[in-house]
């Protein structure tokens, strides 16, 4: 692969890392105590034009 594709993915997953992260630490931390609980999760990757649908699933523990 090239390295303008390996630069662009790289980029790509790196937003989706960090923004993900984020978004699920706001929704803890306004969920209160969920400390004992566990939260499915899923992410659905599409790219348009590939005819890509990635899904990804998973648990994440709640915290106090």
């Amino acid at each position: 692969m090239s390295d303008d594709f390996n630069m662009s993915m790289r980029k790509f997953l790196k937003q989706v890392g960090v923004t993900s992260q984020q978004a699920i630490e706001d929704a803890l931390r306004k969920g209160g105590d969920t400390s004992g609980q566990s939260f499915d999760a899923k992410v659905v990757l599409t790219i348009d034009g590939l005819e890509l649908e990635h899904t990804v699933t998973g648990k994440i523990e709640g915290q106090s």
